[in-house]
């Protein structure tokens, strides 16, 4: 009897006893590999900012000073320019701005002959010439585009970024400059040549009638260029960083493909 008693004692004690079930071990297991997935998934959404579209890395020593820079051109976008730009909108019509915007094109055309020249685009710079010969006359200074709308002359925009590029020269890495926004090293150093043919500046070629004569003209020549530039192209720089998760990266991708681009054309 006590041996039965005791039997039923032992029996009780081992089903009284709680045992972990074999699926809250199992779902331990899964929580483990889901986090372990997401601490990758996240190093491969960093990582991607590195990468191009085809998986390559990315070379971007500057992406720091790159980021704060971006922040500073977009606040001085938002909050200075276009506010100026809206209004500067508003009291001036469309067709004028148009003919603001006609005009300045028809005084860079120094920038687009010499580099057609110099990437071999003998066609191209002659119906440059021809364009500016056209719009200078005709025109009003440039103020219309006959050559454009009469004669199907179209402009031929190359700078000396795209003369570098086409004798093979890399952009190196990518940088964000004040003000002007995506560039990298090629195009920035570019802009120095481009600068002393352009004839709104004070530094300039020796041109029959140089247009400003110190710092200051060239600096209110070159803040009508933009603001008027501004004017014509309001809400489509929102459209496009609406689409951005990383502004910086989303902006980086679209300026290197768009030069590639425009070198191989």
């Amino acid at each position: 009897m006590r041996l039965f008693l005791g039997f039923i004692f032992l029996v009780l004690t081992v089903y009284a006893t709680p045992i972990k079930p074999q699926h809250d071990s199992i779902i331990d297991q899964n929580k483990v590999i889901v986090e372990e997935q997401s601490e990758d998934n996240f190093e491969d959404e960093f990582s991607d900012e590195f990468q191009d579209s085809d998986g390559k890395e990315i070379y971007d020593p500057f992406s720091g000073y790159n980021r704060s820079m971006t922040g500073f051109n977009d606040y001085m976008y938002i909050n200075i320019l276009n506010p100026v730009a809206s209004g500067y909108s508003y009291v001036m019509p469309e067709p004028a701005r148009d003919g603001i915007g006609n005009m300045f094109e028809n005084i860079f055309f120094p920038i687009r002959f010499v580099n057609n020249i110099l990437q071999l685009k003998f066609m191209n710079a002659l119906e440059e010439t021809g364009r500016f010969v056209i719009n200078s006359t005709f025109g009003l200074l440039g103020f219309f585009d006959p050559a454009k709308t009469h004669l199907d002359w179209q402009p031929h925009k190359e700078d000396f970024g795209q003369t570098l590029g086409f004798y093979g020269v890399g952009p190196g890495p990518h940088v964000v400059l004040p003000f002007l926004g995506p560039s990298n090293v090629r195009d920035a150093f570019s802009k120095i040549p481009d600068y002393l043919l352009d004839p709104t500046t004070a530094y300039i070629v020796d041109y029959p009638r140089d247009i400003p004569s110190d710092f200051w003209s060239t600096m209110a020549i070159r803040s009508v260029y933009w603001v008027n530039k501004a004017s014509l192209h309001q809400g489509e720089y929102e459209n496009l960083k609406k689409d951005a998760i990383d502004l910086y990266p989303f902006l980086r991708d679209i300026y290197e493909q768009k030069r590639i681009k425009e070198i191989e054309e």
